[in-house]
């Protein structure tokens, strides 16, 4: 019995959640009027999850501008993006996981992932808290971007920084031969773009997935693998920064949240095939282009 849920974990896993989320439907005080006015929130999750776990960008890069248009606080908008990564990028990262352990866990060009992880997760969740629970972090951002009511501007920014990165980086992924090994610059370097990125993304609710990815690309790691690594980090990163927005500023859109994450469940176990399916520089070409063009509409000068 324990062998046969073993071998089907993740259909169990899927099935239990299944029954959770319907369960947390029902319980709430009006369940039809509440997929009526927030089911569609169900295809921006799966589309948001695609995105972010095929390329390793966050999908705060979807979510963000979408919230902003519909006009959510500062706070909610990150909050809430917080929230349903932390649901799409959980399933991205355990099906970027066992493709690791079933398909290249003795491959050498995807022996750094263990390391790179190592070197990031713990960063980016300093990284995090520093942002979340410092004074200064709240003063650094006043000083750059005016502070947290300017997010779109910080957001269109970092998004047009980050698809010049992604169109840099496109050239790099026709090469058939990638490093295997960290160096020396890599020891130094991963943890300072883990703490960096934490920070970033503790404010935009997107940034040190993208910035490890391009990074281990520039580097002229595995494309697949840097993908992987990303989605991963990401998935700890969103995790360490949900409690200061669930319990202290309280800020999450729960309706949006309960519709929306259900949709980046879908969307994050899939987003692997997608990966495997298409032209690594087909997806990373397309997503520069929609990144460049949401980071352009976010700034005032449209």
């Amino acid at each position: 019995m324990i062998s046969l849920i073993k071998q089907n974990a993740g259909k169990t896993a899927l099935i239990v959640l299944l029954f959770l989320w319907i369960g947390s439907l029902l319980a709430q005080p009006a369940p039809i009027e509440l997929v009526k006015e927030f089911g569609l929130f169900s295809v921006l999750g799966v589309i948001g999850a695609i995105f972010a776990n095929a390329t390793g960008a966050g999908g705060g890069v979807v979510f963000v501008p979408f919230f902003n248009y519909l006009s959510f606080s500062a706070q909610s908008v990150v909050a809430t993006s917080f929230a349903i990564q932390c649901c799409g990028m959980t399933a991205g990262a355990l099906t970027w996981a066992a493709y690791y352990k079933h398909q290249h866990k003795y491959d050498q060009y995807w022996k750094a992932l263990p390391s790179v992880l190592m070197l990031t997760v713990p960063s980016s969740i300093c990284g995090i808290g520093f942002a979340q629970y410092s004074s200064q972090s709240t003063r650094l951002l006043e000083h750059l971007w005016g502070g947290a009511n300017n997010l779109h501007i910080a957001f269109g920014s970092f998004s047009i920084l980050l698809a010049i990165a992604i169109f840099a980086s496109i050239p790099l992924m026709k090469r058939t031969h990638f490093k295997k090994d960290l160096h020396t610059k890599d020891l130094l370097l991963l943890p300072f773009i883990g703490f960096l990125g934490g920070i970033i993304t503790a404010w935009l609710s997107v940034g040190v997935g993208e910035l490890v990815a391009v990074y281990l690309i520039i580097r002229g790691f595995n494309v697949t693998l840097s993908i992987a690594s990303a989605v991963i980090l990401s998935a700890f990163t969103v995790w360490s920064a949900l409690p200061y927005h669930a319990f202290i500023s309280e800020s999450v859109v729960w309706q949006v949240v309960l519709f929306a994450g259900a949709g980046a469940i879908v969307g994050g176990t899939i987003a692997k095939f997608v990966v495997l399916a298409f032209s690594v520089q087909r997806l990373k070409l397309f997503f520069g282009i929609w990144v460049l063009i949401l980071g352009v509409t976010s700034l005032p000068i449209l």
